[in-house]
């Protein structure tokens, strides 16, 4: 038995790498990825407990940018996969919650390590593949902002442990942070390979045991997760892996007694549904259970008559097409005063024209396919709805394609009416709205910028005048949970800026801080009296 309080190593932000052509990192992750691209169709299965669960459903997995190509198959479950896979989970909740915590620590340290090294480039690969990121992309994802939740959050588990009570004479007050009681379902989006890790993750460090629901568009890279898990030294049963339609896994999952907790990120609309859910099975659980999401956005740039044109040209590009606009911070409104849009609209369509868009084989392409058809007839439905609007026009691209890939142009709008539908509605997707506003009606635009969307995830205002900086902050206050004062809002750094938005836009539980890691405990408090009383009768009584 250990008897020590052990310190943790220094959390540090994996530096992120440039792959400039020409280079080893450049040259080798390429290599991967023509490598996982030519290599015989993989069959991903379940994983449940100790087992790998092949079914006789398969869904091929294709990737977004050549959906002609199939990288392979994925079994499909069903309601015994969900139930067995909980079953799992409890049967490891045991020994995995009894298990000394610097020991669930140094198996995700171990996995920050592998994945820095060996993990790297496949990590990377997979996510080009599967979820049609560039290299640059798939970097800062897959690979550092992943590394970046393991080793911050060892970091944040150990602060959590070190917060104790004080005692007075003749007590020892204890706080004892205890896993849940029962297990955590997951629910993953496609579009960042760590949040996908990180979900299952964060809550197995503290103790808990998990079911994990991938998006269907990630399947490839998940396994790669899978893989990691494994290697690093997670044991069996407790990350459990299904592929499963969502309402058959709901159905199962939110019925059970020992449901415990939701962690989620996805939509708006699946996340109170599932609210809902829960709710209405109130009574069936042992507790209440806790409910963490992250919902998407409609974010925006504020921009003041102070502010330089090219900064805000830039921030409006990289904010907006970076990853084909599919991050939920990704800027997707845009209020600029007319006495700089001029300017801004030159520099946009200057940057925007030189945009190369196709595979992310090709590394000088900026611009990628959207995640699959879905998305790809979504976005390309509300380009058309723009093309036969009055209040609205196309300045910059407009144009779709999906032959090949699933293609559609970075696309900017100009409209004259606030409220305009792709001002309010997420597209999830490369178009930017803007708005042109009077330069003197500061103030009242920010009032439009608060009042227009139901999400409040992030957002930025780009101004050289302190005091219109100043205004934005209270008048904006509750409009964007992570704010950013002259740049994008986007690109949130572990340990820098936690994230998570209100609203609309989810629990705001931030991951990346420790307040996230503290949803997933119940924590015991424990007072021991050394000397206790051998007489019921108080001073008071004479």
């Amino acid at each position: 038995m250990s008897n020590a309080l052990f310190k943790v190593p220094a959390a540090v932000n994996e530096p992120v790498r440039a792959y400039k052509p020409g280079t080893d990192d450049h040259t080798n992750l390429i290599a991967k990825y023509r490598e996982m691209y030519n290599q015989a169709p993989i069959e991903v299965p379940l994983y449940i407990g100790d087992k790998r669960v092949s079914t006789s459903t398969k869904n091929a997995m294709t990737p977004p940018h050549d959906h002609a190509k199939v990288l392979g198959h994925y079994s499909v479950g069903d309601a015994s996969n969900v139930e067995a896979a909980i079953d799992a989970a409890m049967n490891a909740r045991e020994a995995w919650a009894n298990l000394p915590w610097e020991q669930r620590a140094s198996i995700f340290l171990r996995a920050a390590d592998l994945l820095a090294g060996p993990y790297r480039d496949k990590m990377n690969a997979s996510t080009m593949l599967a979820q049609s990121k560039n290299v640059f992309q798939a970097e800062i994802d897959a690979a550092c902002e992943l590394i970046d939740f393991f080793k911050f959050n060892v970091q944040y588990m150990t602060q959590i442990y070190k917060e104790q009570p004080d005692s007075l004479p003749g007590m020892w007050n204890r706080l004892e942070y205890r896993p849940l009681e029962g297990f955590v379902f997951a629910i993953t989006p496609f579009n960042f390979t760590s949040i996908c890790a990180n979900l299952c993750a964060a809550p197995a460090m503290m103790g808990n045991v998990v079911v994990w629901k991938p998006a269907e568009s990630q399947m490839y890279s998940a396994q790669v997760i899978m893989e990691l898990f494994e290697e690093a030294g997670v044991p069996k049963g407790v990350i459990n892996m299904i592929s499963v339609d969502g309402p058959v896994a709901g159905e199962v999952v939110f019925k059970h007694k020992d449901f415990a907790a939701l962690h989620f990120t996805g939509s708006t609309a699946v996340f109170r549904h599932l609210w809902k859910e829960i709710g209405n099975n109130i009574e069936k659980y042992r507790s209440y259970p806790r409910i963490v999401g992250e919902t998407g956005g409609k974010d925006f740039i504020m921009v003041h008559k102070s502010a330089n044109a090219a900064q805000v040209a830039t921030a409006m590009t990289r904010g907006s097409f970076e990853f084909q606009g599919q991050k939920c911070s990704a800027s997707s409104r845009a209020y600029i005063p007319n006495n700089l849009w001029e300017d801004v609209k030159k520099i946009v369509v200057e940057q925007v024209s030189s945009f190369k868009m196709g595979s992310p084989e090709d590394s000088s392409n900026f611009i990628n396919a959207v995640i699959d058809e879905r998305a790809f007839d979504k976005i390309a439905g509300y380009i058309d709805f723009i093309k036969e609007q009055n209040d609205a026009e196309i300045i910059l691209g407009g144009n779709y394609d999906k032959s090949k890939g699933y293609f559609i142009e970075p696309t900017v709008v100009v409209t004259s009416n606030p409220k305009f539908r792709t001002m309010c509605e997420e597209i999830f997707g490369p178009v930017l709205t803007v708005f042109v506003y009077d330069a003197e009606d500061y103030e009242a635009t920010l009032d439009l910028v608060d009042q227009t969307s139901d999400y409040a995830l992030t957002g930025s205002i780009i101004s050289n005048d302190r005091y219109a900086v100043n205004l934005a902050m209270k008048k904006l206050e509750n409009a964007a949970g992570n704010f950013y004062i002259n740049d994008k809002p986007t690109g949130a750094v572990v340990g820098q800026q936690p994230f998570g938005g209100a609203r609309g836009s989810g629990t705001n539980d931030k991951a990346g801080a420790p307040m996230n890691l503290l949803r997933w405990v119940s924590a015991r408090t424990i007072k021991e009296t050394f000397v206790p009383a051998s007489d019921y009768r108080y001073p008071f009584m004479g």
